[in-house]
């Protein structure tokens, strides 16, 4: 009797733990039904609702005009103060754009397979530099390395400690199939061009990048991160970390307006030509159109939505997320810059789409 009681009791326990995840399912769904009805007002609202450590910058290009208001606690309007946010996957932007340059400059060739550049065993299939900037190499998002243990304990960024010897002798390892491979987003994929890169200029891809922005693009305070500005938890990287290429860049409101001021703008050819589809992807899930975020088709890295005529990218880390969103017919531009999680209330991206379809 004792032993069918014990039973009976832990049974109950299960279901009431199931019954609460279940609940919680349903509340979550409840909540994500209301999202698409929103304003741009009232989601910003929501997301810094009772948060005071909330600080998202919002800036706008219209009419040739760029213009930010900086957002606290409560949606209340603070000080336009330049603040440093990580930006994330808006790194890949960035990657690809310097690919697109030495696509230019006769350098690298879209049809060219890694094993050109890098030193690879041979008699294996290796991806093409399109299918990396597409994401459609076959990759996966990331590979387990030994890091990620004590990264995963000590809560640091994921891709610590994940050294360039690490992702090579990785690639090495990969056997890919001859065959088209369809859109998965692959944060190695990025990794893997900055180790192109490195080998095409042979400069670390820290210089590389830092230099590329300071002057070719022209922009101040847009960097590899050093851990340091004015907010805080930003993530920790070392030198010869392999995923720099694929999130590693922190930048202000400033020079992300002037970024992506610089994609509409059809002044430098090869930045205009990273916007042009490569692939189509039609990586839309129902969730995703209910919010708005269509994923049709994509070029270097960034992403076109057909049906709204917008082109974008978004980024993410730990406790930061951000948007860039243009529409080249009205020529008009979202950047959304956050100090809170991607998964804390409403992202923004979806802030930023909001917004960008409303102007």
């Amino acid at each position: 009797m004792k032993k069918r009681t014990v039973i009976c009791i832990i049974l109950v326990i299960l279901l009431c733990i199931l019954a609460g995840i279940y609940g919680y399912y349903l509340y979550g769904n409840y909540k994500i039904s209301k999202i698409p009805a929103l304003t741009f007002e009232e989601a910003l609202r929501y997301t810094t609702d009772n948060n005071a450590d909330a600080v998202i910058t919002v800036g706008i290009i219209k009419n040739g005009e760029a213009t930010y208001t900086v957002y606290g606690e409560n949606g209340q309007v603070l000080p336009s103060e330049l603040h440093t946010y990580e930006i994330g996957s808006l790194t890949k932007t960035f990657t690809a754009s310097f690919i697109s340059k030495a696509i230019q400059d006769g350098k690298i060739s879209l049809s060219d397979t890694i094993d050109k550049y890098l030193s690879l065993p041979e008699k294996k299939h290796y991806p093409t530099i399109e299918q990396l900037l597409t994401h459609t190499s076959g990759y996966k998002a990331y590979y387990f390395e030994k890091p990620m243990i004590y990264n995963f304990l000590h809560g640091r960024n994921d891709y610590c400690g994940i050294t360039k010897s690490m992702l090579l002798s990785k690639i090495a390892d990969i056997n890919l199939k001859e065959k088209d491979y369809s859109f998965r987003y692959s944060n190695f994929g990025y990794a893997v061009l900055g180790l192109v890169l490195e080998a095409v200029y042979q400069e670390d891809y820290s210089f590389l990048m830092n230099s590329y922005i300071q002057q070719e693009l022209k922009l101040s305070d847009t960097r590899i991160s050093d851990g340091k500005g004015d907010l805080i938890n930003y993530w920790k990287w070392n030198k010869q970390d392999a995923y720099i290429p694929a999130g590693a860049l922190v930048s202000n409101i400033s020079d992300m307006l002037s970024y992506a001021k610089m994609q509409m703008e059809s002044n430098t050819a090869y930045i205009e030509k990273s916007h042009e589809a490569l692939k189509v992807i039609n990586a839309s899930s129902q969730p995703y159109k209910k919010m708005g975020i269509h994923m049709d088709e994509i070029g270097m890295s960034w992403i076109t939505d057909s049906e709204n005529n917008i082109i974008w990218h978004n980024g993410g880390t730990g406790d930061y997320n951000s948007y860039i969103g243009f529409n080249l017919g009205t020529q008009t531009a979202v950047v959304v810059l956050s100090n809170l999680s991607p998964d804390y209330r409403i992202p923004a991206t979806i802030l930023g789409i909001k917004l960008l379809q409303n102007k």
